[in-house]
């Protein structure tokens, strides 16, 4: 197992708030494509872009209230350095694509995160970009809070509990992983 080194706090939310605006800019390409491709499954029971961008939302609706939440309740200082949690380090590496770009090891969705495959494109790309906006927000503001004394729990098991900035890793990681599913999905429906 990977054990990832502390890093400077600020660079930290920094890097993840530069990989939600390139996530942002390929949400504006997506937003050019015709409602027919996006909705467009690449094969039997396979995910549509519309659909996957859909499982993005469905953790967006967990997560964002709850960061919004703990980032306004805090009361705790800025720390100068993150040190990621070993189980939210295991799970951001093992959301995030590899270096090459492509994705390791498949998951299957968990329950309540299956996006139906009837759903309007138009309005599941709106609001993944509005919670991508709320994510750009929250980022900034977690720059005035620890966050690694800030635990967030997370959306399968509540009782599990991750540091803020581990959060934050996973769920970026999450539309990274994700977006290369999209890319993959359009090159095959092209």
């Amino acid at each position: 197992m990977c054990f990832m080194k502390k890093i400077q706090a600020s660079a930290f939310l920094e890097s993840l708030q530069t990989d939600t605006r390139q996530i942002m800019l390929r949400v504006a390409r997506l937003k050019q494509l015709p409602a027919s491709r996006l909705v467009q499954q690449p094969g039997e029971g396979r995910w549509s872009v519309a659909q996957v961008v859909e499982h993005l939302n469905t953790y967006g609706r967990y997560y964002l209230p709850k960061l919004q939440e703990s980032i306004s309740n805090a009361n705790s200082k800025p720390t100068e350095w993150f040190v990621p949690g070993w189980l939210g380090g295991y799970f951001t590496n093992s959301m995030k694509p590899k270096p090459d770009g492509t994705i390791g090891n498949k998951m299957k969705a968990f329950k309540g995160h299956i996006p139906h495959p009837e759903i309007d494109p138009i309005k599941v790309l709106d609001e993944f970009e509005q919670q991508e906006v709320l994510l750009l927000q929250l980022l900034d503001k977690a720059q005035h809070v620890n966050i690694n004394r800030i635990r967030i729990p997370v959306s399968i098991a509540s009782f599990i509990k991750l540091k803020l900035g581990d959060t934050f890793g996973f769920i970026i990681a999450h539309h990274q992983r994700h977006f290369v599913q999209i890319e993959n999905i359009i090159t095959l429906a092209h």
